[in-house]
């Protein structure tokens, strides 16, 4: 066996270098980094090559957590780059929510030198099983002049609507080796298109009188789409629902109005959908609880309710609500919208609404909100939906530790907007890393931590599921008290201004606060 290697490429001539090449001739122009020693041709590549924009995340999930919040506001691929099989198991948490949410992403993982494998070093690992459940496509090349071929190949699985994720694998000495020619993406498939037959029935449906409801779910909530849904809505006068949880949801004055089916309790989502006769869903799934609970379903839809499908997640939801627009006659109709109606910023003691309040009335037009505020943040869609118009992003996938480095993609993805991180202070403590990052990319983020102390939503849960009353030992797992994070601390340490609010005036000279900076502000919440 030899351990010689591969002879290395001239700087510039390498599979790293061409590599490089293709993404950007692709359109491919932002990188979040973690990388290793494997990786460090492609970044000796990245440094020669112009037009990538490189950003440096100190843990993965930020890494992982930003392409997330890149794609879903630039509508195309980030690249993360990742250190073998346990940097990309570092991220996997949020590459499960950016699947979920259907995020173009191409994962660029390195490997140790093909000849270097078998010898089961310390970082030896399974990259393509630590990838398989959170990608679409894997593919590792086996010569340096394939990388191109390859990374072409991965930014077009990338972008197969309505998103996919691919990974690709880059030993070391492939990198290091003579490249070849930049590669071109082949042309994206067409989505699938539901056919007419589910059109009628859908449009039977919603036109009969029954009590009917059109929920919507992936690019139905956003743009064109959502202005045909609101313009059936007023054709047909049914209601319109959208997922508990949405990749982008445009929402506030001038826009159509959707109501979130609620995430739990699991009787609150019941009874949103207790009326229903007939649910048509417009790249929805059918609704499903969150968990299993002990004598609760798992199928939310009241019995005898219809559910019919005119786009799945994966098919083209324009073209149904396009088909179904024109099968009533819509087209003419003007959407419903809501009004622009903030509330009035109340004052005195924290309570949920108020804190929704407050957001709602300083809220800026065109702001990107991402949220993860769990238990606090239950009332807020209540007062943010006659704001100004904004966009608003969920986890999809539910994996904590989302908000603040989707922010941090978000904001690189529209620097000309306002980002705004809602947070629960257990959630932010699994990726507090993209405070460095922001701090250091000059984002302009505005962070909203509620300082609970406990993981709330989890007390609820363990009363739910009927685990017998809370005990010393079982509250010590659900609390993160003694000692009590300072995230005044914390986001001075990382290089992020702060200040924190103690009741709902002070929230909002807080929060006018964080909007007038052009850089990141954190806000402690102290509830």
């Amino acid at each position: 066996m030899s351990g010689a290697g591969r002879s290395v490429a001239i700087p510039g001539n390498s599979g790293a270098d061409a590599l490089a090449r293709t993404l950007i001739a692709n359109d491919v122009t932002v990188c979040f980094t973690n990388p290793g020693t494997s990786e460090m041709h492609f970044v000796g590549a990245l440094d020669r090559v112009r037009g990538l924009r490189c950003i440096l995340g100190l843990f993965e999930g930020v890494v992982t957590g930003a392409a997330d919040g890149y794609a879903r506001i630039a509508d195309k691929p980030a690249v993360t780059l990742l250190h073998l099989a346990p940097g990309l198991a570092n991220g996997a948490a949020n590459l499960h929510n950016a699947r979920k949410a259907h995020s173009p992403i191409v994962n660029i993982v390195g490997e140790h030198a093909t000849y270097h494998r078998e010898l089961e070093s310390p970082l030896a690992g399974d990259v393509a099983g630590v990838a398989r459940p959170f990608s679409h496509w894997i593919h590792m090349p086996n010569a340096g002049d394939d990388i191109a071929r390859a990374g072409a190949m991965a930014i077009a699985e990338a972008r197969r609507r309505p998103g996919r994720i691919a990974t690709l694998i880059l030993p070391a000495d492939l990198s290091w080796s003579e490249g070849g020619p930049v590669a071109m993406s082949p042309p994206v498939p067409l989505q699938s298109r539901p056919d007419q037959h589910a059109i009628r029935l859908a449009a039977a449906a919603l036109r009969c009188g029954r009590r009917s409801m059109l929920m919507l779910g992936g690019r139905a909530t956003r743009g064109e789409v959502l202005t045909l849904a609101g313009r059936i809505a007023a054709k047909t006068d049914c209601r319109l629902l959208t997922e508990s949880n949405n990749p982008v949801l445009q929402r506030g004055a001038g826009r159509t109005p959707l109501q979130r089916l609620p995430s739990t309790p699991v009787e609150a989502a019941q009874s949103t959908l207790a009326d229903v006769d007939d649910l048509v869903l417009a790249g929805a799934k059918p609704p499903v609880a969150f968990f299993a609970y002990p004598g609760r379903p798992s199928f939310l839809t009241p019995e005898g309710c219809r559910s019919l499908v005119v786009a799945s997640p994966e098919d083209d939801v324009e073209h149904a609500l396009r088909a179904l627009a024109e099968e009533l006659d819509a087209d003419g109709c003007e959407p419903i919208a809501a009004s622009y109606d903030p509330p009035d910023i109340p004052r005195g003691a924290f309570s949920y609404d108020g804190i929704g309040a407050v957001i709602g009335a300083l809220l800026p037009e065109n702001a990107i909100v991402v949220d993860e505020s769990v238990t606090t943040g239950r009332r807020f869609p209540v007062h943010t939906a006659n704001a100004a118009p904004h966009d608003w992003l969920n986890s999809m996938g539910g994996s904590i530790g989302f908000a603040l480095p989707n922010a941090l993609g978000a904001a690189v993805a529209a620097p000309d907007r306002k980002v705004i991180a809602l947070e629960g202070d257990g959630s932010g403590m699994y990726t507090l890393q993209a405070l460095w990052s922001m701090a250091r990319e000059g984002s302009d983020v505005t962070i909203l931590v509620f300082a609970n102390r406990t993981y709330e939503i989890l007390i609820g849960e363990f009363q739910r599921m009927g685990s017998g009353d809370i005990g010393p030992r079982a509250r010590d797992m659900l609390e993160i008290s003694r000692p009590t994070i300072d995230w005044l601390a914390l986001a001075k340490g990382h290089g992020v201004e702060a200040g924190e609010a103690n009741d709902l005036e002070e929230l909002a000279v807080q929060f006018r606060r964080g909007l007038a900076c052009k850089g990141p502000y954190l806000i402690q919440v102290n509830l």
